[in-house]
């Protein structure tokens, strides 16, 4: 049976009002970092190696959703900084694999506690009944997130 039209255009306002409060969320954390200057795309390569484990070049680039040209640009900073390293493929020897090194894990740390510290002191200025709200959101986001 077919929602009633109001109930699918307050659900469409809705979406609209939550993509955007998300969107902004996330790109306000992103910004909080510790001084430093890796840039975002060599932030975000680090953060998608850090929850991968490894990934070959393609992969990476796939998961970022650059152009390979563009990876390996930003593989070779990583990489100059002693942040990411490069190992031969077990089953290709065509291919690399690439994995954050001790130093990319420590940095990849530094910014997560960085955005953390940052939402959590936002998070303690709310009252407990926000709190409480966003907790339930949260819960209920991931459930979205994991729909089909």
């Amino acid at each position: 049976m077919e929602r009633p039209v109001a109930e699918r255009v307050e659900a469409e306002q809705l979406a609209v009002a939550l993509r955007d409060a998300i969107t902004r969320l996330n790109r306000r954390v992103r910004q909080e970092r510790p001084v430093g200057d890796l840039t975002f795309s060599q932030l975000s390569a680090l953060t998608s190696l850090q929850l991968a484990g490894a990934l070959t070049p393609r992969e990476l680039a796939d998961v970022e959703r650059v152009q390979p040209p563009t990876m390996t640009k930003i593989v070779g900073k990583l990489e100059d900084r002693g942040l990411v390293a490069r190992t031969p493929h077990p089953t290709d020897r065509r291919q690399v694999i690439l994995a954050a090194t001790e130093q990319g894990r420590a940095v990849f740390a530094q910014f997560e506690r960085a955005r953390n510290e940052w939402l959590a002191r936002q998070l303690a200025e709310l009252g407990p009944d926000e709190r409480d709200t966003l907790e339930r959101a949260a819960q209920i986001l991931q459930q979205v997130a994991r729909a089909q």
